[in-house]
């Protein structure tokens, strides 16, 4: 499938630049201008959006759309190989745009520092030749998904977890889109991010250079897409598998009776509660305790009973010396913590996120006051011991 067929003319720069894609049949003359005459806009310029950014500038993809609203943390470095050690604390989009005019200023970079949401998704898709989705949270992969088949647009898609990735083409013609393969999200909690699961470095690479080869092969119009196929990925083992995905005839937005016409609000719909006044998600409707009132509470011996809900393996790279009950096991043990039915527990976890879930399941349980430490371990290395290693 070919995104367009308007051509550009290449300086002999350019011709020296492009020599090995120049001397491929498939490639050419033509295909280099069909490149430089294309655009592509990535969503998300992390770990999926580094080597995808990088490798389509390279291949000379005439212009680049980059939609991200976070700065470079330090933590990105590990895998955003986009970004730099100097990065930390800029936008990522303005390091993005320093690192791609250096490995091709015959590339347009264009910055999109928003939160695409369900206000501006269809204008920001509409201007651009391919989608490149290299989101990391359901909401967006379903507005994404949703605004590429309202307009007609390829959507290159890919997910990493762990050991693990997906690639895919959805919304092509004729072709399934990814509400034919998730009709619904996954339960709130059930998927834990990249953050509070990790990934490996190199998986954001190999699963991103798979991504980018989809889309040039998209915009040049050779070879066989993923187009109704799920590549499946698995590092450990390095493995690869291709799933057939059929288009679904009853798909609410690309069956053959849809019912969605326009896009919608994806936090409820994923299930997740709506942000609150200063921007942020509320994590939980449940109590919450700072770190620096349980520090207060531990100054005055009168500490409430503390419960770390995380992996035993973090518990090796930082502790707060609570007693160890992780979230997948603690359905199953709360007999442990029945001496505490009466009493406060606070519990932690890395961010909060993994603790919150624990306090609805003790609530659920019957338990009187289980309390989310808010921030959890990240909030204590900040603002009350920064010896507490921040991962």
């Amino acid at each position: 499938m070919e995104t367009q067929t308007q051509q550009a003319h290449l300086s002999p720069e350019e011709i020296g630049r492009y020599s090995r894609h120049l001397i491929l049949p498939e490639v050419g003359m033509a295909g280099q201008q069909k490149l430089k005459a294309a655009s592509v806009l990535l969503v998300g310029a992390g770990g999926l959006g580094s080597p995808l950014a990088l490798y389509l500038a390279a291949a000379g993809v005439g212009r680049l759309g980059l939609v991200d609203f976070d700065v470079v943390d330090a933590s990105n470095l590990q895998r955003q190989v986009l970004h730099g050690t100097s990065d930390v604390g800029r936008s990522k989009l303005a390091s993005a745009r320093d690192r791609l005019h250096e490995i091709n200023p015959h590339v347009k970079v264009e910055l999109h520092e928003t939160h695409l949401n369900s206000e501006n998704a269809l204008d920001l898709l509409a201007a651009y030749d391919v989608v490149a989705d290299g989101t990391d949270n359901f909401p967006t992969r379903y507005l994404v998904n949703d605004a590429c088949v309202l307009l007609g647009k390829p959507n290159v898609y890919a997910s990493i977890f762990r050991f693990e990735g997906q690639a895919s083409v959805f919304g092509a013609p004729e072709g399934p889109c990814y509400r034919c393969l998730y009709a619904e999200p996954p339960p709130p909690g059930l998927v834990p991010s990249c953050a509070e699961g990790g990934v490996l470095g190199v998986l954001p690479g190999l699963v991103g250079t798979i991504q980018a080869t989809e889309v040039l092969k998209m915009i040049l119009g050779i070879g066989e897409p993923l187009v109704g196929r799920l590549l499946l990925i698995d590092a450990l083992s390095m493995q690869f598998r291709a799933l057939k995905v059929r288009k679904n005839p009853d798909c609410p937005i690309c069956g053959e009776h849809p019912t969605l016409s326009g896009l919608i609000d994806y936090d409820a719909f994923c299930g997740i509660a709506p942000a609150a006044s200063n921007g942020q998600k509320v994590e939980a409707l449940v109590p919450e305790m700072t770190v620096q009132e349980l520090k207060a509470r531990m100054d005055r011996g009168d500490a409430p009973f503390v419960l770390d809900v995380r992996k035993p393996h973090e518990v090796a790279i930082a502790s707060l010396s609570a007693p160890l009950i992780p979230l997948d096991e603690l359905p199953r043990r709360l007999g442990d913590l029945e001496a505490y039915r009466d009493k406060e527990i606070v519990v932690h976890c890395r961010s909060g996120v993994r603790s919150a879930e624990a306090v609805r399941l003790l609530q659920e349980a019957g338990f009187r006051y289980p309390i989310n430490l808010k921030g959890g371990i990240l909030a204590w290395s900040d603002e009350i011991d920064s010896s507490v290693p921040k991962y």
